[in-house]
Parts: structure tokens; C-alpha cells; sequence
């Protein structure tokens, strides 16, 4: 069986690693069951444990009992990392996600974010063969 693969911006990796978020639970048991292959650069690893101590997220992190090397460990877990793609054709309005559009495009991933500066890319994206999905809501 051959795994989809799937970039999930750092949002979304939030909701799942730490927020224990219900719109995001089929994604997150795709991955843990191996019927998704989660796409990660360095760049990635190093935002997401840069934002794990942001007040706000260390504050319901910290209510989850988890702590920072608790989340990497697991983001390690059920990752794959890859080498940082080459920019994508397209652009992003916010520099900080323009890592998991090229990591998408450079893979055929599906991408998953709830940033609006990545949802306005959806329908080029679209374009290039690149499922933009946004999470339900929670």
C-alpha cells in the first residue's frame, strides 16, 4: 500500500500534537496508522519548536502535560524528513509558509493549513495537481 503524502503547516500540526483538536482527528489517525506519510523539512522542525514555548501555546500545552521534547519526540515519530524543496513556481504572501508550499508542490502532497495567505494559493495550486485542504473547524 502506497501512502499518501501530506505537508501539514505548523497550525495544523498544533491541533493535533498538542490542542488534541476534533477537526483534525481522521488526519491525525491517517498519519498514526501509516495511510498518510507526513512530508517535513528541517525549517519545519525548528518552527514548530520555536512556537511550542509562544505563551499561549505553552500555557495549553503545559494543561496537556506535555512538554516541548514530548511534542518533538512525537512529531519525529510520525514524520518523514526530507531535504527543503526548491521554490515552488508560486509565491506566498507570508515568507514563514512558503517552506511547506514548496515542500508540497516538489512532493505531489496534499497541504494542509488553515493560514489564509496559503487558502489564497488554493486554486493555483490546484493547478499544479496540489489539494490545498483546510481542517474542519473546531
Amino acid at each position: 500500500m502506497i501512502a499518501e503524502k501530506v505537508v501539514i503547516d505548523t497550525n495544523t500540526a498544533l491541533d493535533f500534537l498538542v490542542f488534541e483538536d476534533p477537526g483534525v482527528q481522521a488526519l491525525y489517525e491517517a498519519v498514526t496508522r501509516g495511510a498518510t506519510q507526513w512530508l517535513v523539512c528541517p525549517p519545519m522542525r525548528v518552527e514548530l519548536a520555536r512556537v511550542l514555548d509562544y505563551p499561549l501555546v505553552a500555557k495549553r500545552r503545559e494543561a496537556r502535560t506535555r512538554s516541548v521534547s514530548d511534542v518533538m519526540q512525537r512529531f519525529d515519530t510520525l514524520t518523514t524528513s526530507v531535504a527543503v524543496a526548491p521554490k515552488a513556481v508560486f509565491t506566498c504572501k507570508d515568507p514563514d509558509d512558503q517552506v511547506f508550499i514548496d515542500l508540497a508542490v516538489a512532493h505531489a502532497a496534499a497541504l494542509y493549513s488553515k493560514d489564509h495567505a496559503v487558502l489564497a494559493l488554493k486554486g493555483r495550486l490546484a493547478r499544479l495537481g496540489i489539494a490545498v485542504i483546510k481542517p474542519a473547524p473546531r
